[in-house]
């Protein structure tokens, strides 16, 4: 039997990185995405998952698509007007669902309105299995429907050579430009460091609504030869400045298991995150990082009293859990599952 993966997802690299890591068990894969990116060779169809007077032709093109695809399992990234939308289409279709949650669906988005909550409901009230990055959003899940069969797992990191470049007095941040990543604080807290650290540099990675009012804050904190903004790099890019980099830093107002923070994490460096349960479930304070309490004083001159050693034995034991095998496994696993029941 040929096995064929229906997957919904916006267009992110994400969901990209999603389809390379489980691609080899499927015999055919079909995208359903707001946008086709050419820049993929993933077959896709474009949908409109927007809530509005568009979901009835929405809903009759899916269910037109399942029927002709017939595909083994239908795999929903995000629980948020994509898997809405998709559930509504296939609710009387016998086929195996699998729901990958992000944060902002379950931490974020129902405490918005009540609208945004019932359509979490409705969305947890018509899957069979649910993947969540931490053990904290899986309990939110629950909080919502206590009978889910949710499991944890994340898309994985690269497993990387941790030494093969030396640390550097460098502190990279590569979280999104937005307000919720809170890269002025970042920003403020590297200022203070700079007055007794005047060798170390700070390389902002990533762009976002905010870019242009965070660099107006790096002039007229007048340390533009210490801040670099490096924008969007590629994996092998990125990966060199996480080696490079003794100090990360990832502060959001709200998160779930951040995979920038894994992969930090993986390349052996101090990491500064905000007090968040995720983060609490990857860092140890005092011992791989430090968990900020106060997002307005952050004294990142603490990265002096972390035990290099210590941090390393710490970082390989977890390291095993982040690496992109040991997921693919997990989800696999899922498959394996739902697909033999069906």
């Amino acid at each position: 039997m040929n096995k064929k993966l229906l997957i919904l997802g916006s267009d992110t690299i994400h969901t990209y990185n999603y389809i390379n890591l489980i691609k080899d068990y499927f015999d055919e894969i079909l995208l359903l995405s707001n946008i086709k990116n050419n820049k993929y060779n993933v077959n896709t169809i474009e949908i409109d998952f927007q809530l509005g007077l568009n979901i009835f032709r929405s809903i009759k093109k899916i269910k037109k698509i399942v029927k002709d695809f017939e595909p083994s399992i239908v795999h929903i990234h995000q629980a948020n007007s994509y898997s809405f939308i998709t559930l509504l289409a296939i609710k009387n279709i016998k086929i195996p669902r699998v729901l990958t949650a992000w944060g902002s669906d379950i931490l974020v988005n129902p405490k918005k309105s009540i609208f945004l909550k019932e359509i979490l409901k409705f969305n947890l009230n018509h899957i069979d299995v649910v993947t969540s990055d931490s053990l904290y959003m899986a309990s939110e899940i629950k909080s919502y429907n206590s009978k889910l069969d949710i499991r944890i797992a994340n898309f994985g990191i690269d497993n990387l050579d941790v030494n093969t470049i030396n640390k550097e007095k460098i502190i990279y941040s590569n979280r999104l430009h937005k307000s919720l990543y809170n890269l002025d604080k970042v920003i403020y807290a590297f200022s203070e460091f700079l007055k007794n650290n005047s060798e170390w540099k700070l390389v902002i990675g990533a762009i976002g609504d905010e870019t242009e009012n965070l660099k107006q804050l790096v002039s007229k904190l007048e340390i533009e030869d210490k801040v670099e903004f490096i924008g969007w790099v590629d994996s092998k890019i990125n990966n060199e400045y996480y080696q490079k980099a003794s100090i990360y830093i990832s502060i959001p107002s709200s998160d779930a298991t951040a995979i920038s923070l894994l992969e930090a994490i993986s390349s052996n460096c101090i990491c500064f995150v905000s007090n968040l349960p995720a983060n609490s479930e990857h860092i140890l304070d005092g011992i791989n990082g430090f968990i900020e309490p106060n997002l307005d004083k952050i004294d990142l001159n603490r990265y002096n009293s972390i035990d290099s050693d210590i941090l390393k034995e710490v970082n390989i034991k977890r390291k095993v859990n982040y690496l992109k095998s040991t997921n693919e496994g997990k989800y696999i696993s899922i498959y394996d599952e739902l697909i033999g029941e069906n």
